[in-house]
């Protein structure tokens, strides 16, 4: 998705030292590259608690309000982060569907009708695609 229109999950990152130390940058450390955060695991519930619509991986069950606003935090940011990996291997996907150099290429018009897009929306997913398999867009 374009970044315009992301939803940046709330990572942050370590310090870095870009000086290096008080020699003035001898023997430097480079910048540690942005670190993500690492989301709760998403527990597969079991079936029978997952057809009962008042169950939600076990939310109801907490009965102290700090440690629910934690664990529904941590599932909050465990499914945004899982939402952007989603959309981005489905950019990745799609700008393949969409390469020229392939003989079954498909126009955007058919991208956008099989991933239930607007064909201006399926436009900008391609290109999207195309700057994550180039490296030059950076999800965070």
């Amino acid at each position: 998705m374009p970044e315009s229109q992301r939803t940046e999950p709330s990572g942050r990152t370590g310090p870095s030292d870009a000086a290096g130390g008080p020699d003035g940058g001898a023997g430097a450390v480079p910048p540690a590259p942005p670190r993500r955060l690492r989301p709760a695991p998403l527990l597969f519930e079991p079936a029978q608690a997952a057809e009962d619509p008042e169950h939600f991986f076990d939310l109801e069950s907490i009965d102290d309000p700090a440690a629910l606003l934690e664990r529904a935090t941590e599932l909050t940011v465990a499914f945004r982060a899982a939402t952007d990996r989603a959309v981005e291997f489905q950019a990745i996907a799609a700008a393949q569907l969409a390469d020229p150099r392939r003989f079954d290429r498909l126009p955007a018009a058919a991208v956008a009708e099989r991933a239930e897009w607007t064909e201006d929306y399926a436009k900008k997913m391609i290109e999207f695609g195309r700057d994550l398999m180039r490296g030059t867009r950076t999800a965070d």
